[in-house]
């Protein structure tokens, strides 16, 4: 039993001491595996703090990038800027120089003006002393002589004056025009079709003029009476004329006449048919030539009667020239200039290709062509702007835009430059001697010539009757008349020749 119990104490110090080992033992684990994640997270950590160091570097090293490509970028807005400046300090210094140079030409100019009154003055008493000693007038008398000497000598300076700033101003535009002009006509270079106002047809033989004309006459006169145009068969081989005030109608019995004698049957039914459809036909031409000149000239959203009676200049022509190609021209010719005056270029070409509208209609309705077209423009909604340049482009009306000033100049230069336009001998001789004519009607005129086939005329004066300053005046009087009661195709040059001879001879 003793034996027993001693076994029982020892079993028990044994369990108690294997207890404490393996309870110690598993704390040691706990501690080294504690201890090993303590030192994983200390080394994920570093790692970390390692990471984190580097991108602030890299974000520090990208902030001060930045701030160097905006100081550099900022250094070099202030080198601009100060060239700039300085630019504008030395343009600001040549208006300065310019500026002093001008105030001591007119300082000089004030001086010379001093000078001349002075002078003028002892003239004037000089003139005084010698009424006084020579002449028995009374004190009136000498006054209105001296008057007359002095308002001679003060007209001769106002003219002198007067034709120095009209020839540099004169300098200035030409150069300014010229270029503007040349620029306009090199860009638009075109050419043009020159058309008569008559019609000939061709005819295979001189058999077909008796079955044009049919037995007692019937034949030309059903198709003078269908077309409304007058059939002129004379002894011309092989041709017979069609005559009509109206374009369109002669181009109708053109097409329907050219058609009935390459047919051959040639009677009253056949005639109406052939006329009824070859208006229809023409009806469509004008129709696609108005659209064509309106894409050609770049002017859209007009309207179908307009555009149709735009196409109807295609049958028109004045001296010569097609008013159709002639409206497209000037609208190309408008949007050059309007362009480089920075104008509104969509204005100045469709005031450019209007502008003639008129002439379409100018047969059937009483009034200008100017103010026919620009009542139908107004009618169909144009811009106002256009429907005054339309109307304004003769100076009928007031011109109150810069893009109308433009239209009436690409008209001029459409209808002027060389080969554009001609006329017939009588017109010729007809417009020449009006021309003479009414520079003779003036007073004081000796002698007048026109030249350059009537685009200039010189007229010489008589120097004792007209001064340099009235001579100035007849030119430009010469020149309004001009534009108010003549027709001519361009511009016409007005030189008024005043000339003083001083003859002796030596015995």
């Amino acid at each position: 039993m003793e034996n027993s119990g001693l076994i029982l104490v020892a079993a028990g110090i044994i369990g108690a001491v294997a207890g404490y080992l393996i309870k110690n033992y598993q704390i040691q684990s706990s501690i080294r595996r504690q201890e090993l994640e303590a030192g994983t997270i200390i080394s994920q950590a570093k790692e970390e703090a390692r990471e984190l160091a580097l991108q602030a570097k890299d974000l520090a090293l990208e902030l001060r990038q930045k701030a160097e490509a905006d100081i550099e970028r900022k250094r070099k807005e202030l080198n601009r800027e100060d060239d700039r400046l300085q630019k504008r300090r030395n343009e600001l210094d040549q208006r300065t120089e310019r500026q002093e140079q001008r105030d001591q030409e007119l300082v000089k100019r004030q001086s010379s003006l001093d000078q001349q009154s002075k002078d003028l003055d002892e003239r004037t008493k000089e003139i005084v002393d010698r009424l006084e000693s020579v002449s028995t007038m009374t004190k009136e008398e000498a006054r209105t002589v001296l008057m007359d000497e002095v308002e001679k000598e003060a007209r001769a300076d106002m003219a002198r004056i007067i034709r120095q700033i009209e020839t540099e101003a004169r300098e200035e535009g030409e150069k300014k025009a010229r270029k503007l002009v040349s620029l306009a006509i090199q860009r638009v270079a075109s050419e043009h079709v020159s058309e008569t106002t008559t019609s000939v047809v061709a005819l295979p033989s001189d058999d077909m003029k008796g079955r044009i004309i049919g037995r007692n006459g019937r034949n030309i006169r059903s198709f003078e009476q269908a077309a409304g145009v007058d059939v002129v068969v004379d002894d011309t081989p092989e041709a017979v004329t069609i005559s009509s005030f109206d374009s369109v109608r002669r181009e109708v019995a053109r097409r329907a006449l050219e058609k009935l004698v390459l047919d051959g049957r040639i009677h009253p039914a056949s005639i109406e048919k052939a006329v009824e459809k070859e208006a229809q036909e023409v009806e469509k031409v004008i129709v696609e030539a108005g659209e064509q000149a309106a894409y050609d000239s770049g002017v859209g959203n007009l309207h179908k009667e307009i555009i149709k009676v735009l196409g109807r200049l295609k049958f028109r022509t004045s001296y010569g020239q097609n008013q159709l190609h002639h409206a497209v021209e000037t609208a190309r010719i408008a949007s050059v200039i309007a362009s480089e005056l920075g104008a509104d270029v969509e204005l100045a070409k469709a005031g450019g290709l209007l502008h003639d509208l008129g002439k379409a209609l100018d047969h059937n309705v009483e009034g200008t062509h100017a103010a026919i077209g620009a009542e139908l423009a107004k009618r169909y909604g144009v811009n106002p702007i256009v429907v005054n340049a339309i109307a304004s482009h003769h100076h009928e009306a007031e011109q109150e835009s810069v893009e109308a000033v433009i239209v009436e100049a690409s008209d001029a230069i459409s209808g002027a430059r060389p080969g554009a336009r001609r006329e017939s001998l009588d017109q010729y001789i007809k417009r020449i001697k009006a021309l003479e004519d009414l520079a003779n009607s003036y007073d004081g005129v000796v002698q007048s010539y026109a030249l350059q086939a009537g685009r200039e005329v010189r007229i010489i004066v008589k120097p004792e009757s007209i001064d340099d300053l009235q001579a100035a005046r007849m030119a430009r009087d010469i020149a309004k008349q001009i534009e108010r009661t003549m027709q001519y195709p361009g511009q016409i040059k007005v030189t008024v020749l005043r000339e003083t001879r001083a003859v002796e001879h030596a015995k």
